[in-house]
């Protein structure tokens, strides 16, 4: 059912795009299935309400209640705040919206909606899209798209309205991403990802922390992990610092909706200039971020703290970001992080001398390559960085895992790792730390799929990370692996 609500929902609303930039049109779209959700989740719980009132059976009952009493009682805010549901202004309320969809000024109607919104709702303020106004679409072609939000069902249950709400969120970034194309090295990161991350980091307490965090899915994914594994959401502190403003008010919404406390910073802003959480010790990291950007130096980071394992060059930031992973963690923290493949394996500039330093260092935990065509806009395949400060266990060795022929195909351009795949990668890490219990039996090296390394190895190999290379598969010739992200798991 959602996946055909998903696909109906792109093909009609990208028919309505016209000339419009995908990057541009997506946050009207994407403001809209908002709205709608809130309106719904709202309609949902003013219905139960209204139930409950006239149930005599009910502890909401109202005696001696007429029908001006009951219009009075659904007004209070408080039973919807209760129940983590937003409270919606009448005139932002989703049929009003759908009603002015023919007129000429449903621009104007929706900001003011936007505007009145985040008026009742603190959590929200500053971070919906009001420019519906301004939107250079042909006229009646807004309308159109409000007519086509309205298709989208979010149903009476609150859980299950969240879940359609991400799985729809999700399915249009995707779309969105393959239709922006390739932007300064930044990728949508696919789900089976950010699944393989939270598998192998397990954060289900403490403070986590994405300096890079996109539209939030590491964080969207932490929550599920907790919540199937019978933690509280309570127990998580989340922080997130993202520099493109419309995703920067994607990451806050997607969060907001599912109740979830969270610090992105004051403003959408530079991680490596304008850090906004200077001061944080994470015990877990999830990050994709950018992969190879050129243009990241500034002179202010000449001496910067953050460089503790050398200046990272300028013309290349993928070990700016794993130092600044582990800068921020506690020393018993760690960190998961998609990269490109060249950062496993490159000797440019000063990248050699920085990873020498960091496995001499024993601050490098696993190591997996994955494989190509999970994203949805670039054929690269990636790598995974896991990282830690201080091992508990396996000091003086790293864990290799090549995932590389793992991957199933989902479409005819695209492949995933499967639950089954993430599950056995999540209990290799696991049995290999010698903390998976029973359930995860004792670890082994598997010849073409895992090997623990010690770091004399390592060296000898001039200090090259490419899992390949140690696992008894055949290995990537450098010159392929160049381009391809990798993903680092740094222990703290």
């Amino acid at each position: 059912m959602v996946d055909d609500i998903r696909k109906t929902l792109w093909a009609a609303a990208d028919k309505l795009r016209a000339n419009m930039d995908a990057a541009e049109y997506k946050h009207l779209v994407l403001g809209l299935i908002f709205l709608k959700y809130i309106s719904d989740t709202f309609a949902a719980r003013r219905a139960d309400l209204l139930r409950r009132f006239t149930d005599e059976n009910d502890d909401y009952f109202l005696h001696e209640s007429d029908a001006e009493m009951v219009d009075e009682e659904l007004e209070d805010r408080d039973y919807y705040t209760e129940a983590n549901v937003f409270w919606v202004p009448e005139a932002a309320r989703w049929e009003n919206i759908r009603s002015a969809a023919k007129q000429t000024a449903i621009g104007k109607h929706i900001d003011d909606a936007m505007a009145a919104i985040e008026t009742e709702n603190t959590k929200l303020k500053g971070i919906l899209d009001k420019r519906y106004a301004r939107a250079q679409l042909p006229d009646g072609r807004l309308g159109e798209l409000v007519d086509l939000v309205s298709t989208i069902g979010f149903g009476t249950d609150a859980g299950q309205a969240r879940d359609i709400l991400g799985q729809v969120y999700e399915y249009f970034l995707g779309q969105f991403a393959n239709a922006e194309g390739k932007k300064g090295g930044q990728f949508y990161t696919p789900a089976s990802i950010v699944k393989t991350l939270v598998a192998v980091l397990s954060p289900h307490h403490g403070k986590v922390y994405d300096p890079c965090c996109g539209s939030g899915g590491m964080f969207v994914q932490s929550e599920k992990f907790i919540e199937a594994h019978g933690g509280k959401l309570g127990d998580v502190s989340i922080y997130g610092q993202e520099s493109n403003p419309t995703t920067w008010r994607l990451a806050a919404m997607n969060l907001a909706i599912r109740g979830i406390d969270y610090n992105l910073g004051r403003e959408p802003s530079d991680t490596f200039t304008r850090n906004q959480h200077p001061d944080l010790r994470a015990d877990f990291i999830l990050a994709n971020p950018p992969f190879n950007i050129s243009d990241w130096w500034h002179g202010s980071l000449e001496g910067d703290p953050r460089w503790v394992y050398g200046t990272p060059p300028k013309g290349n930031a993928n070990y700016a970001w794993l130092q600044h992973m582990l800068y921020h963690l506690k020393p018993n923290g760690r960190a998961g992080i998609v990269l490109a493949n060249g950062s496993m394996s490159s000797s440019q500039n000063s990248e050699g001398d920085i990873r020498r330093a960091m496995v001499d260092a024993d601050v490098v935990e696993v190591m997996v390559a994955l494989p190509g065509q999970l994203f949805f806009n670039t054929q690269i395949p990636a790598c995974l960085w896991f990282l830690t400060r201080q091992k508990n266990a396996r000091k003086g060795e790293v864990l290799f895992i090549d995932a590389r022929k793992l991957g199933s195909m989902i479409s005819r351009v695209q492949a995933e790792l499967t639950d089954e795949v993430i599950t056995r990668i999540g209990a290799t890490v696991a049995a290999w730390r010698g903390e998976g219990g029973d359930a995860s039996g004792q670890y082994e090296d598997i010849a073409g799929y895992c090997r623990s390394v010690k770091l004399a190895e390592i060296a000898e190999h001039g200090h090259v990370l490419t899992p390949g290379r140690y696992v008894g598969a055949e290995a990537v010739e450098d010159d392929d692996e160049a381009g391809q992200p990798h993903l680092f798991i740094i222990a703290a």
